[in-house]
């Protein structure tokens, strides 16, 4: 599986060099030489696991933005994780469209450049733009909620919505899905959005899965 990452991240404008590390402790030792814009790790890091990673990688480098790489049934660690100040998830199978995205979205300067794994800073690239990218990419804000009540009702609508943000579904791609409007899809999201107290369709989706009103 890493070996596929790094491939795909060569794939990405700017994503480079890459590195790999096959435990907490070769992230710790790459990190230390050369503090990580981006680190995508592993729900099931053997080892130390990917919690106790992440507290060591904060004491090292602070200011890494990590994403995971989880599958269904690692909401735990993922929830763990996104309290740790995780940034969001990946499936272990993302492809470069959706790589490309990822960084596009936690890079906030007008340059797409980033490290995974503990690399050096890339020479400045052109961005290259998310909005061809297919979704199967879901990714979680790091930043507190709102304050919402104990128990969030959703309708029926508003659920199919979120499920579709949580499959990184596009609003197009939710309407679809759903035989709806992208403005009805908008209003829904925005209704939604409301609340559960989220700022964004990221947080909404946090939200959701540590309420258990998606999995």
């Amino acid at each position: 599986m890493r070996d596929r990452l790094v491939t795909a991240a060569h794939g990405v404008p700017g994503l480079a060099p890459v590195r790999s590390a096959a435990s907490a402790e070769e992230l710790l030792v790459l990190a230390r030489r050369a503090a990580p814009t981006i680190v995508l790790l592993d729900a099931h890091l053997p080892g130390t696991g990917p919690v106790e990673a992440i507290r060591r990688l904060r004491m090292v480098a602070d200011g890494t933005t990590v994403v995971m790489l989880a599958v269904p049934g690692d909401e735990v660690a993922l929830d763990r994780a996104i309290h740790l100040g995780a940034r969001g998830y990946l499936a272990p199978d993302v492809g470069v469209p959706e790589l490309a995205a990822v960084v596009a979205h936690l890079t906030t300067g007008p340059v797409l450049h980033a490290r995974v794994d503990g690399t050096a800073p890339a020479a400045p690239q052109p961005p290259r733009s998310p909005t061809s990218a297919r979704a199967q990419v879901a990714s979680m804000s790091a930043h507190s909620p709102r304050p919402v009540a104990t128990e969030t009702v959703l309708t029926k609508r508003e659920l199919e919505v979120l499920t579709g943000m949580s499959n990184g579904r596009s609003n197009s791609q939710i309407g679809a899905e759903l035989f709806l409007s992208e403005d009805t899809v908008k209003t829904h999201a925005r209704r939604l959005f409301r609340k559960l107290g989220a700022a964004d369709r990221a947080q909404a989706v946090a939200i959701g899965i540590r309420r258990g009103l998606i999995s």
